[in-house]
């Protein structure tokens, strides 16, 4: 894929970039190993002032942030503003609390026990991390790695996606004009094919990627030949129970945001919708009709609700799965097709009597597109719930105790919202289990992924 500003709204080409070259990356490179073993001696105060600047420019620039996600992913520019404040929270978190979160650990039964005077672990950074980074948001996913990774000491390269250059380079120069050092973070204007060659090279200590599954299987591979660690956010198919105690208004208004949240395109957006048999008749028909009501359109104005998907191969795609469900015997509830150009719109998609023969059923929809399951009780809903390959997030709708209990613990899932959607704070652990990855962004977990546990034993 060409590394180019491409309006998704419209399909025109507003600026092309040139990859760098084989010795633009190694300099690259160079400069950031040289740059790590800088940093790392930098005190947390420093670092936290940094990061505070960080956030009050990025906060400053929210409007013209927006309008360059708009224009590079076709989120809307409301979700666009949401998402560049979301970052700045990031950045304020971890400068808040990063000294605290990574100071040294005393052992908790006491150094006595292991036969020392003192016994402690002590957290430092590891070097060079490598992100690879997906469009769908393309600050936040970027900033919820940078400001733990550079709060901890390392420092790090960015590989974003080929289709949000601008806010690549841009992350970059907001890092550099709040103070951090040059080369403590750069983005590498690069193809696909030039990212496994960054991962063996011996500077480059570690890598996260958020991402399709193949992308994760590659950098994991690689990874694992070069032993070197790694954090994978991938693919979800979410599952949105719904049970009969459940205050129906709200989890119908939740279901609406929870599946067309950043124009569908979100890993944890809500898929799979798993209504209770006793509930689903109202369930359907609030549902439809909310997904039905919603305002398709240009994503720079304020009454559009749903803008256009980020490429044309991703509108393609969801076209083909939809295709195939209908083919398969599945029931289009509303929408259901591809709008004409320009742009790449896909219409709001309700898909009922969804069978396992159906690509619906295991593979990821990344577009507004919900499929819709009738459950006859709590074991039919776990059960339908876990039997995807993926395990990311989820949502279950009961004031019951019992069942918000069992949900949480028998769900398959990274993450477990009991009456609310799925979604993402600084201060929780945000990742998967199954094909949906392995390893935590966020809190604390987020920021030991990328330090070395070091055990200290003195006698």
């Amino acid at each position: 894929m060409a590394i180019a500003t491409i309006n998704p709204a419209t399909g025109a080409t507003v600026k092309s970039f040139e990859p760098m070259s084989e010795s633009e990356v190694q300099e690259a490179i160079r400069i950031a190993d040289a740059r790590w073993k800088q940093f790392r001696t930098v005190s947390f105060e420093q670092r936290a002032t940094w990061m505070h600047a960080a956030a009050d420019n990025l906060e400053a620039d929210i409007d013209t942030v927006a309008e360059m996600m708009t224009l590079e992913m076709g989120k809307t520019l409301a979700a666009a503003r949401g998402e560049a404040a979301k970052c700045v929270k990031g950045l304020r978190f971890y400068a808040d609390n990063a000294e605290a979160m990574l100071a040294d650990e005393a052992l908790p039964g006491g150094a006595d026990t292991v036969g020392a005077s003192r016994a402690y672990t002590r957290y430092e950074s590891l070097g060079v991390v490598l992100a690879v980074m997906p469009w769908n948001y393309p600050f936040w996913q970027v900033l919820r790695f940078a400001a733990p990774a550079l709060m901890a000491g390392n420092v790090g390269l960015l590989k974003h996606a080929s289709n949000v250059p601008q806010c690549a380079m841009y992350i970059q120069d907001l890092f550099e004009r709040s103070g951090f050092p040059k080369g403590c973070f750069q983005t590498l204007l690069i193809s696909a094919g030039q990212v496994e060659g960054v991962l063996r090279d011996p500077r480059v200590a570690a890598a996260t990627i958020t991402g399709s599954e193949w992308a994760g299987r590659s950098v994991a591979s690689i990874c694992g030949d070069e032993i070197k660690p790694s954090v994978l956010e991938l693919g979800g198919n979410d599952p949105f129970i719904v049970m009969p105690s459940a205050d129906l208004e709200s989890a119908v208004a939740t279901a609406v945001t929870a599946r067309t949240q950043n124009n569908g395109q979100s890993c944890i957006a809500a898929k799979r919708f798993l209504v209770h048999a006793d509930v689903y008749d109202q369930f359907t028909t609030r549902f439809v009709e909310a997904m039905s009501a919603l305002v398709v359109g240009d994503p720079v104005d304020d009454t559009t609700d749903v803008g256009p998907l980020a490429t044309s191969d991703g509108r393609d795609e969801v076209k083909e799965l939809v295709d195939d469900a209908i083919d398969k015997g599945a029931s289009i509830l509303c929408g259901g097709r591809a709008l004409d150009g320009p742009g790449w719109y896909f219409q709001p998609t309700v898909i009922s009597d969804i069978s396992s023969e159906m690509r619906v059923n295991d593979e990821e929809v990344f577009g507004p597109v919900a499929m819709l399951h009738r459950v006859t009780d709590m074991d039919d809903a776990i059960a339908v719930a876990n039997s995807t390959p993926f395990g990311l997030g989820s949502s279950a709708w009961t004031s019951s105790r019992e069942e918000q209990d069992r949900f949480a613990a028998e769900i398959a899932a990274g993450q477990v919202f009991i009456n609310g959607m799925t979604t993402s704070y600084p201060e929780l652990p945000f990742g998967g289990t199954k094909r949906s990855g392995y390893g935590r962004e966020l809190s604390y977990h987020g920021l030991r992924e990328f330090c070395n546990a070091k055990t200290v034993w003195v006698k």
